[in-house]
């Protein structure tokens, strides 16, 4: 699970072919403004919530629980079925992953980034409300797979709990992502990534 990330810097998106941010956004944490490109709109960074926000939900308060989806159970949970059915997929750019490590005996977080200086495409659902003034509200959660055994991702979160982890999309793949047309090949891009390439080191707030 990821509940804290350093989103793609705008020096970083400057590399790809799209207008920079016209919004600010700063290290990320639920209910945060990130940015994220849409299979609706692939052509622009758009401000989305850290954290889905479904038609029917009451309120946002429901983003403390969105903003990580269990692929194995997309197509069940009322949260994220109706995104995933509509084929609502998104590329989250993050310069860095936050996740605490019990390796000490207490939590301590570490950042996991790519040794290149490149940013994750995380892969991730939409939802796309417009409001009565007619301003567009986006939102988004990040899908996880399990990680129980990996060499990185399985050293973190409280011991005997699973082990989880995002889905980073190679390079290749953010155009097969955001084209996929059916369940299953969007599926087939939803696996769990090896070590190679990526950095893991203590970073513990200030202070702590």
């Amino acid at each position: 699970m990821c509940a804290n990330f350093a989103p793609a810097t705008p020096q970083q998106l400057a590399a790809f072919s799209l207008p920079p941010p016209d919004f600010a956004y700063a290290e990320a944490f639920p209910g945060s403004t990130v940015p994220i490109v849409t299979n609706f709109a692939p052509r622009t960074w758009v401000p989305a919530c850290f954290g889905l926000v479904p038609a029917w939900a009451k309120d946002d308060r429901i983003v403390r629980s969105t903003y990580n989806a269990r692929t194995e159970t997309l197509a069940e949970k009322p949260s994220f079925r109706d995104a995933w059915r509509r084929g609502q997929l998104c590329i989250v750019p993050a310069e860095a992953l936050y996740e605490p490590c019990y390796e000490s005996g207490r939590a301590v977080r570490w950042q996991i980034s790519r040794q290149n200086g490149r940013p994750m495409g995380l892969a991730g659902l939409w939802e796309r409300a417009v409001q009565p003034d007619g301003q567009v509200a986006w939102s988004m959660t990040m899908l996880t797979v399990n990680a129980d055994g990996h060499v990185l991702f399985g050293r973190f979160h409280k011991p005997g709990d699973e082990k989880r982890a995002v889905v980073m999309l190679p390079d290749s793949a953010w155009g097969t992502w955001l084209r996929a047309r059916s369940a299953e090949e969007a599926r087939a891009l939803l696996t769990l990534v090896g070590p190679d390439g990526l950095a893991a080191v203590p970073a513990p707030r200030a202070g702590r």
